[in-house]
C-alpha cells in the first residue's frame, strides 16, 4: 500500500480521550502564521500489518506481518532577495517504495533537481519449487518431478533522475534530463516442448533472472515569443541486460532430449538503443488562426552479439550465422495541424499525421524452416497515415453542433509464410457528431454518435491452409463500429454537483462470412455517476458508482486440417464498482474522514464446440474477483504546528481464479494463491510543521 495524502485512521477509545484532553490547550493558542512564507513539515511513526499477504503490499513492501517505519519530510526554503528556492521532499522513507527529491532553483533563471525512487514487486503467487539458482543465469532443474519449498520471487527497481533547466538570452531556454533505472530479481518463466513423448502442455519452471539497466537522455531547446513557439532536441534510450541467456542443468530427460535441447540455453532480451531528433512548434497566423507541426526521426538498433559456440555447448552456432542480428528500425514522423475561428460562431480544426516505421534488419536464414516458417527472420515494417477534421458551430437556443471525420490507414510488409491469416493494408474511417446544450443554468448535457468502418486489402490466407489458423486477428478484421455517448453535468446548488456518463458500442465483423471463423461481434457498455456534496464549511462528501461490460463473440479453429475442432467463445468481462468518501473538521484541532471502495469483477468464457471432428471441449468456469478497501484517517493538532496522525486500512482480496489451482510444472513446481486475503494496517505518526 503506497501512502499518499489520503491517509487512513481509526481512533481507539484511549486515543480519543487523549486527543480531547489536548483540545482546549490548542484552542487557546495563537493560530496566526505568515501566509507569504513557504511551509515545511516532517513526520515519523510506526505502522503495523497484521498478516502476510501477496496483493496488499505487492508494490510497497508491506507484504509481511510486522512493524514498519513511517517517515517523510517536505522542507522548503526561499530567499526573497535573490529568488532562490531549495526544497527537499521524502516520502515513504521507511518502506521499500521510498521516494526522494531535491530541487534547487533561482526563479526565472536556472534550476536543477535530483530524484530517486525505489519500488519492489513481489510475485503475487506462492511458488513452491525445487529449482535452484533462481535469480542467476544458471539454474538447475530436478530430473524427476520433485516438490519443493516455498520461494519468494521479487523484482526491485531503483530509478535516479537528474534534471536541469536554464533560461537563455533572446526568449530561448534549455532543458535536459538523464534517467538511470536498475532492475534486479527474478520473475516467472518457463520452457515448453511439443515433443512426441510429452506432448503439448509440458513446461518446466525456468525463472527469468532480471539484472538490467535502462538509461534515458533528453535535451531540448525552446523558443517563445508572442506568436511563435518552438521546441527541438534529442532523445535517446540505452538498454543493457547483464544476463544474455538462461543456462539450464538437469530437467526431464524423457521429454527434453535430442532436438528439444536446442532450447538450452534460452536467450533473454538483448542489449539495444535508440536515438531520436525532433522539432515541434506552433505559430499564430492571426488572432483566431494557429498552425502547429512536429517532425521527428528515430533509429533503433539491436547489435548485441549472439552467444558464442562455446557458450552454447553442447549446441553450437550453425556455420555462417552472423555475429548479431544487425537489427535496425528507422522511424520518420511528420505531423501538422491547423485550428481557426473564421466566424464568431464557427471553429474548425484539422490534423494530418504520417509515420513510417521502416524495419531495415537484414534477412538471414537462421533455420531450416517448415510449413509455417521459411527459416528467415521477419522484419516488420508499418506505415501509418492518419488525419482528423472537425468543426463546431453555435446554433440558436444555446445548441452547439460538432461534427468530424477521422481517417487511419496502415500498410504492413508481408512474409511468404505466416502462421495466421494476414492482410497488408487496413483503412478505417470514423464519422462523429455531437450536440451539446445548456439545458438550464445548472444543467449541461451532450449526446454524441460515432460510426466507423474498417476494411482493407484481400486476406493472405495461412500457409499452408491445412494448418487451420485461417482466422483474421481482431485488429485486421473488417469491422463496423457504432458508439453512442451521453453526458450530463448538474450543478444543483453551490453545495451539490452530479456528473453522469453512459457509453455504448457495438462491433460487427464481416470477415466471418468470408473465412468462416474469427471474431463475430463485440459490445461494450459503461455507465458512471459521480457526486459531490458540501454538507457545511467543515464537512464534504463524495460518492461514485460505475458499471462496465466488454463482450467479444468469436469462432476459432484448433488443430490441423479437418482433424481439429471449431469452437465458439462468448468472452465477457464485467465490473461493478462504488466508492464513498467523507472529509470533516469538527473542531479546529481535529480533522477526520475516510474512503470506502468496492469492486466486483467477473470474467466469463462461454466456450463450446460448434463443429469439426468429434470431441468434447470442456467449458471454462467463470472467474470472480472482489476487492474491498476501507481507509479511515484522523489528524489531531496538539499545537498549531504539530500533532498526531492515526491511520487504519482494511483491505480484502477475494478470487476464485482457477488458472493456477491445478497447474503443476513438469519438474513439480506449483503456483498458488490464497483465494481470500484480508489485511489490517494501523499506523501512528507525529508531524511537525515550520516556516
Amino acid at each position: 500500500m503506497k501512502r499518499d495524502t489520503r491517509h487512513a485512521y481509526r481512533f481507539t477509545a484511549m486515543a480519543a480521550s487523549v486527543l480531547a484532553a489536548f483540545g482546549s490547550a490548542y484552542a487557546a493558542e495563537d493560530e496566526v502564521a505568515d501566509p507569504t512564507k513557504p511551509s515545511s513539515s516532517v513526520h515519523f511513526g510506526l505502522g503495523y500489518v497484521d498478516s502476510d499477504n501477496s496483493r496488499f503490499g505487492q508494490y510497497s513492501g508491506l507484504n509481511e506481518k510486522g512493524g514498519y517505519g513511517l517517515l517523510g519530510a517536505d522542507v522548503v526554503m526561499r530567499d526573497d532577495a535573490t529568488g532562490r528556492w531549495l526544497r527537499f521532499k521524502g516520502r515513504d522513507l521507511g518502506l521499500d517504495s521510498r521516494e526522494l527529491r531535491f530541487d534547487h532553483q533561482v526563479q526565472g533563471n536556472w534550476g536543477y533537481y535530483i530524484d530517486f525512487s525505489q519500488m519492489p514487486r513481489f510475485e503475487p503467487f506462492t511458488v513452491n519449487t525445487a529449482v535452484t539458482g533462481i535469480g542467476s543465469s544458471n539454474i538447475t532443474i530436478p530430473t524427476t518431478t520433485t516438490a519443493g519449498p516455498a520461494t519468494q520471487l521479487k523484482m526491485e527497481r531503483e530509478r535516479l533522475t537528474l534534471g536541469f533547466d536554464k533560461k537563455l538570452a533572446g526568449n530561448w531556454n534549455f532543458k535536459a534530463t538523464f534517467r538511470n533505472e536498475e532492475k534486479e530479481g527474478a520473475r516467472i518463466f518457463g520452457r515448453g516442448t511439443t515433443g512426441s513423448t510429452g506432448g503439448l502442455g509440458n513446461f518446466e519452471f525456468t525463472p527469468e533472472p532480471i539484472d538490467s539497466t535502462t538509461r534515458q537522455l533528453e535535451a531540448t531547446f525552446g523558443y517563445t515569443n508572442e506568436r511563435l513557439q518552438l521546441s527541438g532536441g534529442y532523445y535517446g534510450t540505452f538498454y543493457d541486460n547483464k544476463n544474455k541467456a538462461v543456462f539450464i542443468t538437469g530437467g526431464n530427460t524423457t521429454v527434453f532430449t535430442g532436438a528439444s535441447n536446442t532450447i538450452n540455453p534460452i536467450a533473454l532480451p538483448p542489449d539495444n538503443e535508440s536515438h531520436q531528433l525532433h522539432v515541434s512548434g506552433g505559430y499564430s497566423l492571426t488572432p483566431t488562426t494557429r498552425g502547429t507541426f512536429k517532425l521527428a526521426y528515430a533509429r533503433a538498433t539491436q547489435e548485441d552479439n549472439f552467444l558464442t559456440a562455446a557458450e552454447l555447448a553442447p549446441t553450437a552456432v550453425a556455420a555462417g550465422v552472423p555475429a548479431h542480428l544487425g537489427g535496425r528500425v528507422d522511424t520518420t514522423l511528420a505531423q501538422m495541424g491547423l485550428s481557426a475561428r473564421p466566424m464568431p460562431k464557427l471553429s474548425v480544426r484539422a490534423n494530418l499525421r504520417y509515420e513510417d516505421r521502416d524495419d531495415k534488419t537484414p534477412l538471414f536464414k537462421y533455420g531450416a524452416g517448415g510449413t509455417t516458417w521459411d527459416g528467415n527472420n521477419e522484419p516488420r515494417s508499418i506505415r501509418t497515415t492518419s488525419g482528423k477534421l472537425d468543426a463546431s458551430y453555435m446554433l440558436p437556443m444555446a445548441f452547439r453542433l460538432t461534427g468530424g471525420i477521422d481517417y487511419d490507414e496502415k500498410k504492413r510488409n508481408t512474409s511468404p509464410l505466416r502462421v495466421v491469416t494476414f492482410r497488408e493494408t487496413t483503412e478505417e474511417t470514423a464519422y462523429r457528431v455531437e450536440v451539446r446544450r445548456s439545458v438550464a443554468e445548472t444543467v449541461t448535457g451532450a449526446l454524441a454518435y460515432i460510426h466507423s468502418d474498417r476494411e482493407g486489402s484481400p486476406f493472405i490466407v495461412t500457409t499452408p491452409a491445412a494448418s487451420g489458423n485461417r482466422v483474421a486477428p481482431i485488429h485486421l478484421a473488417d469491422r463496423a463500429r457504432d458508439q453512442v455517448r451521453l453526458t450530463i453535468n448538474w450543478q444543483a446548488t453551490e453545495q451539490f454537483s452530479l456528473q453522469f456518463r453512459a457509453d455504448q458500442a457495438r462491433d460487427d465483423y464481416d470477415q466471418i462470412h468470408v473465412l468462416g471463423i474469427g471474431p463475430r461481434e463485440g459490445r461494450a457498455r459503461n455507465v458512471s455517476v459521480d457526486a459531490g456534496l458540501t454538507l457545511s464549511e467543515q464537512w464534504q462528501a463524495t460518492a461514485w458508482v460505475s458499471h462496465n461490460e466488454t463482450e467479444q463473440d468469436q469462432w476459432q479453429h484448433v488443430g490441423p486440417g479437418t482433424a481439429g475442432l471449431v469452437w465458439a467463445a462468448a468472452l465477457k468481462n464485467s465490473g461493478d464498482s462504488l466508492g464513498l468518501g467523507l472529509r470533516g473538521k469538527p473542531f479546529s484541532w481535529l480533522q477526520v474522514g475516510g474512503d470506502l471502495s468496492y469492486s466486483d469483477i467477473k470474467d466469463e468464457y462461454g466456450q463450446q464446440r460448434v463443429g469439426g471432428a468429434a470431441g468434447v471441449v470442456a467449458p471454462l468456469p467463470d472467474i470472480n474477483t472482489r476487492l474491498t478497501r476501507l481507509q479511515i484517517f484522523g489528524k489531531y493538532a496538539i499545537r498549531k504546528n504539530s500533532g498526531v496522525r492515526l491511520d487504519y486500512v482494511y483491505d480484502r482480496f477475494e478470487t476464485d481464479d482457477w488458472t493456477w489451482t491445478s497447474f503443476t510444472f513438469l519438474d513439480g513446481t506449483t503456483l498458488t494463491q490464497e483465494p481470500v486475503q484480508k489485511v489490517n494496517f494501523i499506523g501512528v505518526s507525529y508531524y511537525y510543521q515550520f516556516q
